[in-house]
């Protein structure tokens, strides 16, 4: 991956510097209200993940990347103000959960008022047609953020998050494919471990989002199977940043070439492997479920 140029980090402190007192997240009074932004953002959360059991810490703490004494602190000032109430699961004492109290939800409704009222200010200051242009570029800008957050890591191919990580792609395919799809023909986890492969799972924000599969298939030679994205982390182009994870993978073990097969319905991925260097050759193998195969040539 290229290295970052200084004038790129000093343009993204910019942006920073100047949307963080744009908004207003240097006030201790944020949106006018008696609390600082990091509690109003804590009863944001909180009410929009709020279950029948409430939500729970741990799950707080993993979605806005708090430190538990951080969030701990932040939560009993809310609960002493009346705004939010403790408990533990019910079904599992080792989880402390939290909810809004009545309070708390009137102060939630007043905090979205009056987000909703700032955001309008600022947009009041562009036409129509600046206004779309903004919202195309945070939207990018969202996507890029997420994308920039999402780790690829080399898993164990036994490890609970690469199997459910391929039941989840088996269900799409089922899915997708008229025929529906039978999970024996996934890679199994010794075929994907140590010297015979590797297995990649993408991680957002500690969820697995996506995977990847390499094993040999002859001399020098590797083949790429179920490259899969979560939906939710769809279009954000993590299929690609998996196929280069698999293929950086492929190099380390001096495989110089990667061969793929893939099915008829799965015309973006077609497309995927065709943008990224594969070039469609004849059938390589037999595979109930391959309509199309590909090749491409690794150089370091």
């Amino acid at each position: 991956m290229e290295s970052v140029s200084t004038e790129q980090v000093a343009d993204f402190r910019r942006f920073n510097r100047y949307f963080t007192r744009r908004i207003g997240a240097l006030n201790d009074h944020y949106l006018g209200q008696d609390r600082p932004l990091g509690e109003a953002r804590l009863l944001f959360e909180i009410a929009e993940h709020d279950g029948p059991d409430g939500v729970s810490l741990r799950e707080l703490r993993s979605r806005l990347g708090l430190d538990a004494g951080y969030l701990s602190r932040m939560t009993k000032t809310l609960e002493r103000q009346g705004m939010v109430r403790l408990s533990v699961h019910p079904d599992d004492n080792r989880l402390r959960t939290v909810r809004l109290t009545p309070a708390g939800r009137v102060e939630v409704t007043e905090q979205n008022r009056r987000a909703d009222s700032l955001a309008a200010g600022v947009l009041a200051g562009l036409d129509t047609d600046q206004r779309a242009r903004l919202s195309e570029a945070m939207a990018t800008a969202r996507r890029l953020l997420r994308l920039a957050a999402i780790t690829v890591e080399h898993v164990d191919g036994h490890a609970p998050d690469a199997r459910a990580c391929l039941d989840a792609y088996a269900d799409d395919l089922d899915v997708r494919f008229p025929e529906g799809f039978d999970r024996t023909d996934l890679v199994g986890p010794d075929e994907v471990s140590g010297d015979a492969g590797a297995f990649f799972v993408a991680y957002e924000e500690g969820r697995p989002v996506g995977c990847g599969a390499l094993r040999r298939l002859a001399a020098g030679a590797g083949e790429i199977r179920h490259v899969w994205v979560h939906p939710d982390a769809r279009r954000l182009g993590l299929a690609r940043r998996v196929l280069d994870a698999l293929e950086a993978e492929a190099l380390r073990r001096d495989w110089t070439v990667v061969r793929l097969d893939t099915h008829a319905a799965l015309t973006e991925a077609q497309a995927m492997y065709r943008a990224c260097g594969y070039t469609e050759i004849p059938a390589y193998g037999e595979h109930v479920y391959a309509d199309h195969w590909f090749e491409k040539r690794l150089s370091r």
